[in-house]
């Protein structure tokens, strides 16, 4: 599992901008920049919906306030998928970004197996990225969402 200290390993992701698809390597998402990543098992999962995205939403203006450059959220589902959730959030702030195969998930070791749920996703986690080294890692226990919330991100900076 990936460490505060660590730096982050090559990926490549897809993200839907403008309604075309393109594939940013991680290189293009970290390299010089100041990012905050909360990642989540799935889009449009209730605690997902109901709290976590929405709370990024809410405090993006604040959190881009301290010098984070891109606030990313981050799922094991496809581009159309994660835009579509965006959208329905009203995330304009915050880049929707999918990890459709779990290649980054599963690379730094954050991956789990929800079976029937979905198969490979992603554990719930927030983490403060700075010139691709990880600053900050709030991993959540299994089932709870404490410590990877926007408000406790911010309170870090």
């Amino acid at each position: 599992m990936i460490e505060v200290g660590a730096t982050l390993p090559e990926a490549t992701f897809s993200l839907l901008k403008d309604g075309e698809m393109i594939n940013p390597h991680s290189n293009n998402l970290f390299a010089g920049k100041k990012v905050v990543v909360f990642a989540v098992p799935g889009a449009f999962t209730p605690t997902c919906s109901q709290a976590h995205l929405p709370g990024y939403v809410a405090l993006a203006d604040k959190i881009k306030a301290k010098g984070v450059d891109d606030i990313i959220c981050l799922s094991v589902n496809d581009a159309f998928v994660m835009d579509a959730w965006g959208k329905s959030a009203n995330a304009e702030h915050v880049t929707m970004l999918a990890d459709g195969n779990a290649q980054f998930t599963q690379a730094i070791g954050l991956d789990m197996d929800t079976d029937s749920f979905g198969g490979i996703r992603s554990q719930r986690y927030s983490m403060l990225v700075d010139d691709g080294t990880v600053v900050a890692l709030n991993l959540e226990d299994p089932g709870r969402f404490e410590v990877s919330d926007a408000e406790t991100m911010l309170k870090s900076l």
